[in-house]
């Protein structure tokens, strides 16, 4: 007699919205469209935000909440990304489902060099007629440091 051992696997009857790419590209998109507040930015303001909201069948976002704020314009910041995002639209057979999600948003001063001045980095993306456009030497990649120097009070 031949017995074998049938593991019941989990059966998910409700798909859920996802955002394609994973965390990394998660970060990458933050980095790329955050727009740190010129007042958090005075009142040396970091840490996290930590966001509520819902997600319809469409992936799109709907009733963002802040849950844990900084103050200093990072909540509101924190919301218009998350109002960004376009998660993948899901099929449950035929039924609307609205997910509710949380995320924690990461906001981290830009670094000071020693001297007291504030160096970022910007590099620009590319349109899409300049991709289409494929010249030599054109496939370096450009991007700009600037240097602010501040008064030390």
């Amino acid at each position: 007699m031949n017995h074998r051992i049938v593991e019941k696997s989990k059966k998910k009857f409700i798909k859920r919205p996802t955002l394609g790419g994973g965390r990394e590209l998660l970060r990458k998109f933050f980095r790329e469209h955050m727009r740190y507040p010129e007042e958090a930015l005075k009142n040396d303001v970091e840490g996290d935000v930590v966001v509520e909201y819902r997600v319809n069948s469409n992936g799109e976002v709907i009733e963002a909440k802040v849950v844990h704020g900084l103050g200093c314009g990072c909540d509101e910041e924190a919301l218009r990304l998350v109002h960004l995002l376009k998660y993948q639209a899901v099929s449950n057979r035929g039924v609307r489902v609205t997910t509710n999600n949380r995320m924690k948003i990461p906001f981290r001063l830009p670094k000071k060099t020693s001297s007291g001045q504030l160096r970022m980095t910007y590099v620009p993306k590319q349109k899409p007629s300049e991709k289409k456009e494929k010249t030599q030497g054109s496939d370096k990649a450009v991007s700009y440091t600037y240097t602010i120097t501040t008064k030390k009070q």
